[in-house]
């Protein structure tokens, strides 16, 4: 049995990996979208099945107005006196010198729930996490920011030790462990013990190409006393361009129950323009950073290795005591909106679904168009991640807005910069609805149709809406019978809703491509639109 990598596809950033028992667990950040951090479990790291998120509630998590790329970074998934322990961190700047961020601890006795109220930890830097020592105490590793503009911002990583009898930490016992590595951006730790050994795990190079993961060890906790594995680095593809896997680190360290150990970080699967060079581009990662899983051996130093060499491999030895479970053997989805809840491949960005957004079950979902797709506080949009290069996406839209300003529709969407639509509005000069396509491109709004939008027959009670991604391009397609569908003459460029793009341009770059279904009304006038459906078919595995 063979792990293929990436083992979660589509936007599933810096994995926390733990084992209890024979079961595997995997958290995952998910930054400005609701619901917070993303749980997956397995039995044999090759099949894995979502689980409820643990920060389902606004009273745990509250990003109303959060910057994109913003709210939950690098969660921390731990077990240890018969409880879950997750560490998370909040962020409410992206950009410039600061990183306003605070860290919360919540813990379940069930990885299922119920979770927790948060107890407020520190805000030192972010991608916290809780080591728990052989001894009982517990500390908490983080990455340091420096705002101070003649310092580096990634100020080394800093140990403070857990008072678990007052649930605080305490700060006098703060003390830098390691500065990192001359490649710098010293972020995402985790320690581990073994033979003695204090194990330090860090990603290094920022989560770009030049990313890696270095590891540094010590045989005591004590102030900068760790020291960096020879022949480094542990993991990383900034010097291996050609191979499957691309920004590979960030990342947890597994034991199984027969002694083998596996490495999950986050990864990247660049594809390239045929105009772009492999080398110079290095690609576009519009799926965003996924999750892979590496085998990994111990040297004769005590170092830990990658089975096949830093640059990691596309398929991996599973462990010899894996327990093989049935999985779903397709992510294709098809949503009719009989339930009264959200199924849990549905995000909303920043709050819950809430009666402010609409209501979901019935046969419909009902969304209330609040404001833009640029707004940070009251947007009316719920989405799933792209999981696969290529895909066809549909819905069926009932809709009758009132003046150009109520819109509805099917979108591609990456943040509030970033995006494009398929929708249904009011054209004032025709008196009639229409159907165009625009794209917001770093707020270059462009409307593609303009006075040719499609008109919809004044008999149509609904109109359908396609997408389809075909890896460098994509492009949307209507339907007034759900049978017959036309394509609208409009070509996109699917790298505009990949990381790479929109670092360009804003550092806040950390999610992936989503599509979804969204209703606007900037008049205030709460105009409703009504979804029958939602259909997502892959076209191939693209693994």
């Amino acid at each position: 049995m063979k792990i293929s990598n990436p083992v979660l596809t589509g936007f599933h950033a810096d994995p926390s990996m733990i084992r209890v028992g024979d079961t595997y667990y995997i958290a995952n950040s998910t930054f400005e979208w609701f619901p917070g951090v993303r749980l997956h479990e397995s039995k044999d790291l090759v099949h894995w099945n979502i689980l409820p998120s643990p920060l389902s509630r606004s009273s745990q998590l509250d990003m109303r107005g959060n910057p994109s790329s913003g709210g939950i970074w690098a969660p921390d998934l731990s077990y240890a006196d018969g409880r879950f322990w997750l560490i998370y961190t909040d962020v409410k700047v992206v950009n410039g010198a600061f990183k306003d961020c605070t860290n919360y601890l919540v813990t379940a006795e069930d990885i299922h729930g119920p979770w927790s109220e948060p107890i407020r930890i520190n805000g030192v830097g972010f991608d916290a996490s809780l080591f728990h020592d052989d001894d009982g105490r517990k500390y908490l590793v983080q990455q340091t920011w420096d705002f101070r503009e003649y310092h580096h911002q990634f100020d080394g990583i800093t140990l403070t030790e857990f008072d678990v009898d007052t649930m605080k930490l305490k700060p006098e016992t703060a003390r830098t462990i390691w500065d990192g590595t001359s490649v710098k951006v010293t972020e995402g730790p985790h320690l581990y013990k073994k033979d003695g050994w204090y194990y330090l795990f860090a990603a290094e190079g920022g989560t770009v190409y030049e990313h890696q993961e270095s590891v540094a060890r010590s045989r005591t906790l004590d102030e900068c006393s760790f020291e960096v594995m020879p022949n480094g680095p542990f993991i990383g593809n900034f010097d291996t361009p050609d191979t499957y896997l691309q920004k590979q680190g960030h990342g947890a360290l597994v034991d199984t129950p027969s002694g083998e150990w596996y490495y999950a970080s986050l990864c990247g699967r660049p594809w390239r323009h045929d105009t772009e060079p492999a080398h110079g581009t290095r690609g576009w990662c519009t799926l965003g950073r996924e999750t892979s899983i590496q085998k990994v051996e111990w040297d004769e130093d005590g170092w830990p290795r990658v089975v096949g060499g830093h640059g990691g491999q596309r398929y991996v030895d599973a462990p010899k005591d894996a327990i093989e479970t049935l999985a779903p053997t397709t992510r294709d989805e098809h949503d009719e909106f009989d339930s009264g809840e959200l199924g849990p491949n549905w995000n909303t960005l920043r709050v819950p679904f809430t009666d402010a957004m609409g209501a979901v079950g019935g046969g419909k979902l009902a969304l209330r168009g609040q404001g833009s797709l640029c707004n940070l506080f009251d947007l009316s949009l719920v989405a799933r991640r792209w999981q696969a290069f290529d895909f066809d996406a549909e819905t069926k839209v009932r809709f009758d807005p009132k003046n150009y300003m109520q819109m509805a529709g099917l979108t591609n969407y990456y943040d509030d910069l970033c995006w494009s639509w398929a929708f249904v509005t009011w054209d004032e000069k025709r008196h009639a609805r229409v159907i165009e396509v625009a794209q917001n491109d770093f707020n270059q709004y462009t409307s593609f149709l303009k006075d040719d939008a499609i008109v919809v027959p004044e008999e149509a009670e609904a109109v359908w809406l396609r997408t389809k991604v075909r890896t460098e391009y994509y492009s949307y397609e209507y339907s007034f019978d759900g049978e017959h569908f036309t394509e609208i003459p409009v070509r996109l460029d699917a790298k505009i809703l990949s990381d790479d793009y929109v670092n360009q341009r804003y550092g806040g770059f950390f999610t992936g491509a989503f599509v979804g279904l969204a209703c606007v009304d900037l008049s205030g006038y709460d105009a409703q639109a009504e979804f029958d459906y939602f259909d997502y078919r892959e076209l191939s595995d693209n693994q």
